[in-house]
């Protein structure tokens, strides 16, 4: 394929147009790896220098990733929750593993995670380390979320309890398994941590092994629930309905990915070793 010669665009340009096609129109989806840039430099019978400015303006626009010593993948651009999974799949497939989340309950943490802490204790996967922290919001405080939509501090705090016990069913199951798998022997060191602290949870984040982000809002719904044998209405908020953005870090320090990556993780540990207490489940 050569490129038009009447096109009035530099050839830079007309070959980043033509990529960026082919990544929006799936023909190289999401997650999936572009061409070399010997390789784009044949296929459009141009210069490498031109493939690496067209290949500059992608990743400008957000629509390419680069992995250090591994090429250049189209973008998972927004994903729901089930497009974490593969990323915490393959994360589990390093010698160590590090998982930081910081949310409401981690019920879809733990959902996502027990399939490769199975393949684990089936020998499929052999991780030498696995660390799971987890930042959640203290229920046994008087939070703005969630809450009851007409005041009644007795509903309230029966919403918080109700989602104490689902953080507590789920962080504890986790928590429990990985205890688990290093009893059996079958990884060598195993950490898994909880620590809560006074604020509502407003957005869930997740970083895989200090390298992806995924980070979402948590919308508030008017919704009810049965507490204490009565349907209540009270604000939540809906992490089924989180939108997840994700951001890779590429080995460049000033690029925006990286920046954020090393953003969020300072953010975290901030909050870990300041006003965050120990929980355990």
């Amino acid at each position: 394929m050569t490129l038009d010669p009447d096109d009035p665009r530099p050839p830079y340009q007309q070959v980043a147009a033509a990529l960026r096609a082919t990544i929006l129109t799936g023909k190289i989806p999401p997650g999936e790896k572009l061409p070399s840039q010997m390789e784009l430099a044949k296929h459009y019978g141009v210069a490498r220098m031109t493939i690496q400015q067209a290949l500059r303006i992608l990743k400008d626009e957000g629509l390419t990733v680069s992995r250090q010593g591994s090429g250049i993948f189209a973008r998972m651009r927004v994903e729901r929750p089930v497009g974490l999974r593969p990323h915490v799949e393959l994360a589990f497939e390093e010698a160590r593993v590090q998982v930081d989340f910081s949310g409401y309950t981690a019920e879809t943490l733990h959902g996502i995670i027990a399939e490769p802490l199975d393949k684990i204790r089936t020998g499929r996967l052999t991780p030498q380390s696995i660390r799971i922290r987890m930042l959640l919001s203290d229920m046994d405080r008087p939070l703005s979320l969630p809450t009851s939509v007409n005041p009644d501090p007795a509903v309230a705090a029966a919403a918080r309890e109700r989602m104490a016990e689902t953080a507590a069913r789920h962080a504890g199951a986790i928590t429990d398994t990985v205890e688990e798998l290093a009893d059996l022997g079958l990884v060598s060191e195993a950490s898994v941590q909880t620590r809560v602290h006074g604020s509502a949870p407003l957005f869930k984040a997740y970083i895989i092994n200090g390298v992806d982000v995924f980070f979402g809002y948590y919308p508030v719904v008017r919704h009810e629930v049965r507490i204490n044998g009565k349907r209540q209405a009270i604000f939540d908020p809906m992490g089924k309905d989180t939108i997840l953005f994700q951001r890779t870090d590429d080995g460049d320090p000033e690029s925006i990915d990286s920046v954020f990556v090393a953003q969020t993780q300072t953010w975290f540990d901030s909050v870990w070793n300041t006003i965050a207490t120990p929980r355990q489940w």
